[in-house]
């Protein structure tokens, strides 16, 4: 084992830069992640199954082929978790739930289909809460095992943070994607509604559900991306503007142009965690200071009604998928999903559809006020990640986004006293991912955040 392996894991970008150059083979790619997963999954739980026969398979075709001088995907060798709602040809897709058949699936999601297209390597599944809601999960924070590592894409940022994969596929419905990432000090996407196809996920709410990545900077994070986006006839929602112009290079370099970046000191600055807000403004002063122009912008129109208009949406689309498809027992659920099922069903139609008309204008509010910036950025969270293994964290700061549909990044930059990861949340204009990464990138390397989970530098994390 080498010193890099024993501390900081390869990113995408560092690893298929390797494959390209024969210093490194898929084989032994995919080898050392199943080690990790080997050494670290004891007492971190991030996985639901691992395949490590049919990885290994796959990556010593992979290799052959490297040595044959085949042509490479962008994702060639590299290998992906994949979170236990989305479907994986040959094995069961649980959602963390007994209610789920055990059937293996018969084919795969349409976003597994585009990563194996893309040269990937499919490693398993990861933990996911139950049916991608709020009771917890098995899964412990890598920085703190005492810590929530939030939820519901748990396994999922768990597995990226101790690089036992180098990429992980997510799923958003309030902040399943963006609250884990932060909490774990990972990196990680909520695409534009409409980006990446849900066929073959099981869903949350069909109006609010989003797929995307999980990875350790933004750059590989647009890799993933650049793989699973696209239009898909098998989900109705899929957009035919999900192509993106990919020449603003997400991978920074020294020409890149600072960026305009809007805050929103009031709600999101003025109610985080003291801490919490203290080091995310230090990383802005940071940015400022590195070149970048800082907007302060008001709350987007129609804020003061955003949580009870997504959460009303969440409830009664979720409640009818569970109604029509288990009968919604009671018996059969954790007692927050019960509850999440009969608030669902309490919705009227008539304040469903307010909420759904409430949606429309919030998502042109957002529209208008960053009009004239870049991105956003506000803290990802209002809090690391909380020493409460009941509870999957906060969501405030993240469900507006999932409620409008428009593309948020992910990026660690602090680490708070107790040594866990604050993070940074870029929000951009829908459509904006192209543009949104390449700023991600810029914020990453001004920022120079290289802190890893103490389990990778030799210490155990808290219990």
């Amino acid at each position: 084992m080498t010193d890099r392996t024993m501390n900081a894991p390869l990113t995408i970008v560092e690893a298929a830069a390797a494959i390209r150059l024969g210093s490194l083979t898929p084989l032994e790619l995919a080898a050392e992640c199943l080690e990790r997963i080997g050494r670290f999954e004891p007492e971190t739980w991030a996985w639901i199954s691992v395949d490590a026969e049919g990885a290994l398979q796959t990556a010593e075709r992979l290799t052959h082929d490297q040595a044959m001088h085949k042509a490479y995907g962008p994702l060639y060798g590299i290998p992906v978790g994949i979170k236990d709602i989305v479907d994986v040809a040959g094995t069961p897709t649980r959602a963390g739930s007994s209610l789920t058949d055990a059937t293996p699936a018969k084919e795969d999601a349409t976003v597994v289909a585009r990563l194996r297209a893309a040269g990937a390597v499919i490693l398993g599944k990861t933990v996911t809460t139950e049916f991608a809601c709020f009771d917890p999960p098995p899964t412990r924070n890598p920085w703190n095992a005492a810590c929530t590592p939030g939820g519901s894409s748990s396994g999922s940022a768990a597995a990226v943070a101790l690089g036992m994969c180098l990429g992980a596929i997510g799923s958003q419905t309030g902040g399943s994607i963006t609250r884990p990432a932060s909490y774990c000090g990972v990196a990680g996407v909520k695409p534009t509604f409409g980006c990446a196809s849900r066929a073959g996920v099981v869903p949350v709410a069909f109006h609010l559900d989003h797929v995307g990545p999980l990875a350790r900077t933004a750059a590989d994070c647009a890799i993933l991306l650049r793989a699973i986006a696209g239009p898909d006839a098998r989900d109705p929602a899929s957009s035919p503007r999900a192509k993106f112009d990919w020449t603003d290079n997400p991978v920074p370099t020294a020409s890149s142009k600072p960026p305009r970046l809007g805050v929103i000191h009031s709600y999101f600055f003025e109610t985080a965690e003291a801490e919490t807000a203290e080091l995310a403004e230090s990383a802005l002063r940071g940015l400022e200071g590195a070149g970048a122009k800082l907007v302060e912008l008001p709350l987007p129109e129609h804020f003061e009604n955003v949580h009870t208009m997504h959460r009303r949406i969440m409830t009664s689309e979720g409640a009818q998928y569970h109604r029509l498809n288990y009968g919604a027992p009671r018996a059969g659920y954790g007692p927050k999903m019960a509850a999440f099922i009969d608030e669902g069903l309490a919705v009227t139609m008539d304040e469903y559809q307010e909420a759904l008309g409430h949606q429309a204008a919030f998502r042109d509010a957002i529209d208008r006020t960053l009009a004239d910036v870049d991105a956003l950025v506000i803290p990802s969270t209002p809090s690391p990640a909380p020493a409460d293994l009941t509870t999957t964290g906060d969501p405030r700061f993240n469900s507006p986004w999932s409620h409008a549909g428009v593309p948020t990044v992910s990026i660690p930059c602090a680490l708070t006293k107790a040594g866990l990861p604050v993070s940074l949340q870029l929000v951009g204009r829908a459509w904006s991912e192209a543009r949104l990464l390449a700023v991600a990138a810029w914020c990453e390397a001004k920022l120079g955040f290289d802190a890893l989970p103490p389990i990778l530098v030799g210490k155990a994390p808290s219990a």
